[in-house]
């Protein structure tokens, strides 16, 4: 047996013994599909580097190998040019913006797709190609469709699918266009990058009783998972999942940049909430519902909210006396927004985002608590 396939055999093991691979057909495309014919180079973090820096990895590398079988997301590109090969030596910064999701969450989210064979499936985000081959394996080629648009991402996962044996048919483009080549309707969206709001193509290219999987975003980075049901064409609603699932963000729609932050006097008053609430994975949800616009920094009781449109701002820190103050400045009052969003979650229990629904339509896109008559928050549309 080669290093990879004897690696790959492990992988599988460890997957099937965390109950990923309850369905023996996925088991099987695990097995079958190599990763790393689509993680030649990937980018390694340098532990405890402030900013982040990354070294690259390159097949042959000490390590390469066990990383791509380690259960891990392996970073492809950097601020949307840079990848492994372009780095001769040493180390580089940048945001990462594709990479080869961990193996984990990729099968767990085909599985939560509800995937079956005879399926029509439209993938957006090809990445490496992965996703894809595993999509393949179990489906046929014929059966997906994925979209890509990195041009430069894209050719490279065409090249690692046709080593690998595989032809799904692929696309260059937008994927918040979806297919508008003719490829509708699908069973079955899958999006492996995340969206502030549902892309309204979506909603009329899966059939009616089709399903939608997709991480809802902002420009704070909190994630929901959700799975919506498309009623109608142009309507959809659904459910947020259990556990923790994010993905960089479609680059339509990621966060304008900002100018240097400048902390800027304003009105101050006491805090109704502990501000740490907001850096939990659910509350920071919540903030940014209520703040869709707002980027959060800070950590603790010192939290910062800036909102890139308008240029409001909110900061806590701890009171002199005990408690928490905020100071907020511009025409939007970011920290009220916020502590009421936090007031009305906690008033319903703090559910984690399983007790959160979705709702969308062409007449707007909303996000609820409890029941579809429950307090909610509009998406920026």
């Amino acid at each position: 047996m080669s290093a990879s396939a004897s690696l790959r055999a492990v992988l599988v093991d460890a997957l099937a013994g965390e109950g990923v691979l309850a369905d023996p057909a996925w088991r099987r495309a695990v097995e079958a599909v190599p990763r790393e014919l689509f993680a030649g180079a990937y980018f390694d973090p340098v532990p405890g580097s402030v900013p982040t820096r990354y070294r690259a990895v390159r097949q042959g590398d000490d390590g390469w190998l066990s990383g791509v079988y380690a259960d891990q997301t392996l970073i492809t590109q950097l601020d949307g040019r840079t990848r492994p090969g372009d780095v001769a030596s040493g180390t580089v910064t940048g945001s990462p913006t594709s990479s080869s999701t961990l193996p984990s969450l990729v099968l767990r989210m085909w599985q939560q797709l509800e995937v079956e064979p005879g399926h029509k499936v439209l993938e957006i985000g090809t990445g490496t190609g992965y996703s894809a081959a595993l999509g393949s394996q179990r489906l046929g080629d014929g059966h997906l469709s994925s979209v890509e648009y990195d041009p430069v991402v894209g050719e490279a996962a065409a090249s690692a699918l046709t080593a690998a044996g595989y032809h799904p048919r692929l696309i260059i483009g937008d994927g918040l266009r979806g297919d508008p080549e003719g490829g509708a309707p699908y069973d079955r969206l899958i999006a492996t990058c995340s969206v502030r709001y549902l892309p309204l193509p979506w909603l009329y290219q899966v059939r009616p009783g089709g399903k939608i999987l997709v991480t809802l975003s902002g420009w704070s980075y909190a994630s929901g998972l959700a799975l919506l049901t498309v009623e109608r064409p142009g309507v959809a609603g659904g459910r947020f999942l259990p556990g923790f699932t994010s993905f960089m963000p479609a680059r339509p729609h990621d966060r304008p940049p900002r100018p240097a932050l400048a902390l800027l006097p304003g009105e101050e008053r006491p805090s109704l909430i502990d501000p740490a609430i907001i850096a939990t994975w659910t509350g920071s949800w919540v903030a940014q519902l209520a703040a869709p616009s707002a980027e959060r920094l800070g950590d603790g009781a010192e939290q910062i909210l800036w909102d890139v449109s308008t240029g409001s701002q909110a900061r806590t820190s701890p009171g002199p006396d005990g408690g928490w103050t905020v100071v907020q400045r511009g025409p939007v009052r970011l920290w009220d927004r916020v502590e009421h969003a936090v007031l009305v979650w906690q008033s319903a229990g703090a559910p984690h985002q399983d007790g959160f629904g979705i709702t969308v339509s062409a007449a707007g896109q909303r996000v609820w608590i409890g029941t579809e008559d429950g307090p909610g928050w509009d998406l920026p549309i």
